[in-house]
Parts: C-alpha cells; structure tokens; sequence
C-alpha cells in the first residue's frame, strides 16, 4: 500500500518536518560521495548493538562516537528507495503531527522516538555486529502519533492488483494498524540478519504513542502559539479530497471543504477529488468572496445517478479555519 496523501488539514506550514528531510537529503548526497559500500562509514555512524555489548568490538569506538551513533544513525541511508520511502512518509504524515505538537515539541518528539527505536532494537539484538541506519525508527514514531492523534482521517492509497493502480481511501487506524501489525509479522518471523529492523519499527511506533500521552502532561509554554504567527499557512490545500455522506433514498451527495479566513474574505478557487476506486475524477469549485463558516455551496449533476436516471446535485459545506 503506498500513501498518496491525507484527508487531515494542517493549519501551519511544517518548518521542522521540511527541515529534517532537508538534512536527510545532504546527508544522503553525502553518502552518494562516500558510496553506499563504505562499511567503515556506516559502521563508525551506523546504530552497531555489539559497539556497545561487545567489548572487543567496543574498544575500537570511543564513548563520543557511540553516544553520536544514537543520533547519527536515523539519518542515513541505504540507497535510493530507501530514502524516498522514508522521506515520502514523513512528508505525508509529518506536517499533521508537527501541528500537534509544535515545532520545538516536534523536533524533540521526532529525535526521542529515532532514539527509542534505536534502543529497542539494540535491546532485542544486543550482539548483532550489523549496523542498523534509516529514519524508519523516528518516522514509525511520527505514524504512532498520527495513529492516535487522527485516527478517523483517510488515506488516500494507491492499492496495486497486477498492473494496475486501485485507489481507496482508507480510514488511518486501519493503514497504519495495518502497517504496524505488518511490522509485528516480519519482526517475529524474522531473525537479526534480516536486513530490516523490524523492532525497531515496533519500537518507534509505541515510541510514538507513549509521547504523544506524555506531551498532554506537560505544560504549555506559549511557545507554539508565539512560532505559529510565523508559520500559519495563508492557504488552504489547492486541491481537496472530499470525503462524502448521502441517504439511501436521495441523489444528493454531501462533504465539507476548507478553506481560512483569508480565503473567505477574498474567494479562492480549488480542485477536489472524490475517489471511486479505478476512476478519480476532479473538479474546480469556485468559492465566491464573502463566504461565511456552514455556507453551503451547490455543485449541479455531482451528486448520485439513480437507476430512473434522476442526476442529483453535491453541497459541500465551507469549513473556514483560523476564523478571524
């Protein structure tokens, strides 16, 4: 299942999430310098569980380079997928949790969860000499987070049958308990050798939830509120995907659009999607100026085609967010 993208609005533009992979991609065109065959690389930086367990291999690495191995690890990579995987899932699931959490919080957040991942895999393979790299840990925390921060948001998927793409939307406890129960198979069918750290995914991901618990314990610093005048986005999506509801015995369709006080004031143009398995179609809905919170915007022949051949209409209701 490939993500392709969420249903789940963010008001702030994601500075750190965009930061992070920034640095991911330097240290990516790095290591394309260094070349992907560098063992001594990836084993002085690289999470190796004998550098910390086994003392003849401990030896060769001082205390600074092990502590640095902890950080340094959840930002390399093994090759091309590998590292457009990762980034593309941080990308689709980042911004969300950044407005959660704020971009301080989140910074601390992403690192706490790349770091306990880490331990948990070193814990369950504490002799293994292979070294362990990827941002996986830390981005399977990100997904523990928006597991239980936005647990009824839908995820746009791109379902491959043979050769061709199928996409549903799929609400995001059911992807992301997927993908985690997913992990939990290979993790307990596989041994250390595998090549992919599963627990360390598992790791993450609990990582995830258990700081997202943490963070509502804490209290606030008025930090977030303090960055966020810097980072509010101006606009909403451009393009939308609409998630409808009806009745059995109307051709109507219903949904909800976003769009920010800005956009209310001036009008906007936008492009929504209302997926149907095989066929997506667009749309352009045009949302004059002046629109207030619940108007109701009235899309002619969007609706449902009943069998007597009646075509019903679709109303999307405005949602205006940062109402000012």
């Amino acid at each position: 299942m490939i993500p392709i993208r969420d249903n789940q609005p963010s008001s702030c533009f994601p500075v750190v999430t965009y930061i992070l992979m920034g640095i991911n991609l330097l240290v990516f065109i790095l290591q394309i310098q260094i070349g992907f065959n560098n063992e001594v690389f990836f084993y002085s930086y690289g999470l190796v569980p004998a550098k910390y367990t086994v003392h003849d291999m401990a030896q060769h690495f001082s205390l600074g380079n092990q502590l640095f191995s902890i950080f340094s690890y959840m930002f390399l990579h093994g090759g091309f997928l590998h590292f457009i995987g990762n980034m593309w899932f941080l990308y689709i699931f980042g911004d969300n949790v950044e407005d959660h959490f704020g971009s301080l919080r989140f910074l601390g957040f992403y690192l706490i969860s790349g770091i306990i991942s880490g331990f948990f895999h070193l814990l369950l393979n504490p002799v293994s000499m292979v070294p362990t790299i990827g941002a996986s840990g830390a981005i399977a925390g990100v997904m523990g987070a928006y597991f239980l921060l936005y647990p009824k948001s839908r995820i746009l998927t791109i379902i491959p049958i043979l050769i061709f793409p199928w996409f549903v939307e799929i609400p995001a406890f059911i992807f992301l308990g997927f993908w985690f129960l997913i992990q939990f198979i290979n993790a307990a069918g596989s041994g250390a050798g595998s090549g992919i750290a599963w627990w360390a995914h598992i790791g993450g991901f609990i990582a995830g939830l258990a700081l997202v618990m943490l963070n509502k314990k804490l209290p606030q610093t008025g930090t977030k509120q303090k960055i966020s005048r810097f980072t509010t986005k101006k606009h909403t999506p451009k393009l939308q995907m609409i998630v409808t509801s009806d009745s059995p015995d109307s051709p109507d369709l219903y949904g909800n659009i976003n769009i920010n006080s800005i956009e209310a004031i001036a009008g906007t143009n936008k492009m929504v999607t209302i997926p149907w398995g095989f066929y997506k179609p667009l749309y352009r809905v045009k949302i004059p100026a002046g629109v207030k919170q619940g108007t109701r915007l009235k899309l002619s022949g969007m609706g449902k085609s009943m069998p007597e051949g009646v075509k019903g209409d679709m109303y999307l209701r405005v949602n205006v967010k940062n109402a000012i």
